[in-house]
């Protein structure tokens, strides 16, 4: 089984979540990385993990970025980092897999299940240096309350003004260095 590594550089998590009950909030954390041991042949033998740095967020406003560190929901300054890491791979098709596995945010692990899809491989030479690299996009929607983000206002219409779901996914370029 090869050692992966997940390129910072190509790799990113995307989130949306509903804004009062009717449009969606769409950002990003920017900065991730991790190891994945896999061999296309043998995925159900494959483990992942993954961290992301919660205070990496980005929705292009810095007002609500701001929020969003603080201790309403991600308190980033206690909890920098979001990990995942797996338990079990079920290989459901040529390129697609669930990765079942524990989420952490803010201290607290729930069990999640990635719905994971792959390309590749591609071979790079980068000045007699050949560089192996798959691409992986996996998703996954949680209930952000279970992680203890539990902040929200209710409208004067009804409903509340953030949503309980967050759907979450994560696209990476893992390489390997074949010397």
């Amino acid at each position: 089984m090869a050692k992966w590594n997940i390129n910072a550089n190509h790799s990113s998590v995307a989130f949306e979540v509903r804004h009062m009950m009717v449009s969606w909030v769409h950002g990003l954390f920017t900065k991730v990385t991790g190891i994945l041991d896999f061999d296309p042949l043998e995925v159900e033998q494959a483990a992942v993990e993954v961290e992301i740095d919660a205070r990496s967020i980005y929705t292009g406003l810095e007002q609500r970025d701001r929020h969003l560190k603080s201790e309403d929901f991600l308190e980033a300054e206690k909890y920098p980092a979001i990990a995942f890491k797996s338990n079990r791979v079920e290989l459901a098709g040529l390129d697609h897999a669930y990765v079942h596995g524990g989420l952490t945010i803010r201290g607290v692990t729930r069990p999640v299940v990635l719905d994971a899809h792959w390309a590749g491989p591609s071979l790079f030479d980068d000045d007699g240096k050949i560089y192996t690299s798959f691409g992986f996009r996996a998703a996954t929607v949680i209930n952000r309350e279970d992680f203890g983000m539990i902040f929200n206002m209710e409208m004067e219409h009804g409903g509340f003004m953030i949503g309980k779901q967050v759907h979450l996914t994560l696209n990476a370029e893992v390489d390997l260095l074949e010397e």
